[in-house]
């Protein structure tokens, strides 16, 4: 049972101010963390989809073997990224982990222990619980593919995960995303102090 990871990495961090998926923690950028953590979870392949600075963004991978997609529609929204990497996955892979850049407390056990689950019951979609809520890092049966590829404008996968029976599990700390400087200065802070 392959399962495929899908790397969300094509935004333009508006509210950043600068490309997120290059900020650094822990001395590795943020887009170089969470294909590391797909790769060591067992995801194969790792897919990044990239857009707005796609080159930089992309550079950043250096050393890891993932496959990297670019996504024309970038400016759309999140949705056009999961399209675009969607259609890339190969046809061997049963599953697709759908994952951010910006969520510091998903980690490789995480996402092992999110697979290990799905895999218990591979028809239901896993996803993490947190504030309330489902969301990313969330992993679809090749049964949603069409679904995914069918999602418009910067809501995402969230109106799937809503509608479905979802296998959720809690992520401590999963509320917490890099979206501004703030966000970003305050996790370095968290790490430091850890």
């Amino acid at each position: 049972m392959s399962i495929a990871a899908v790397i969300l990495a094509a935004g333009a961090s508006r509210r950043m101010g600068r490309p997120k998926q290059l900020l650094e923690l822990d001395g590795e950028s943020l887009v170089h963390r969470a294909a590391r953590i797909a790769l060591q979870a067992g995801c194969d392949p790792a897919i990044v989809v990239l857009g707005h600075h796609a080159e930089a963004v992309g550079a950043a991978l250096s050393g890891l073997p993932c496959a990297k997609t670019i996504n024309m529609d970038w400016a759309e929204g999140m949705a056009s990224s999961i399209r675009t990497g969607i259609a890339a996955v190969p046809q061997h892979a049963t599953a697709a982990l759908l994952l951010a850049c910006d969520q510091p407390a998903v980690d490789a056990d995480f996402l092992r222990t999110l697979i290990k689950e799905y895999r218990l019951e591979p028809e239901r979609i896993a996803a993490a619980s947190y504030a309330g809520a489902v969301g990313i890092p969330a992993l679809f049966p090749r049964r949603c593919f069409e679904a995914l590829k069918g999602l418009a404008g910067d809501r995402g996968a969230r109106a799937l995960l809503e509608d479905a029976d979802v296998l959720s599990l809690p992520l401590l700390g999963g509320e917490m995303d890099i979206d501004t400087i703030i966000d970003y200065e305050a996790m370095q802070r968290r790490m430091e102090q850890s």
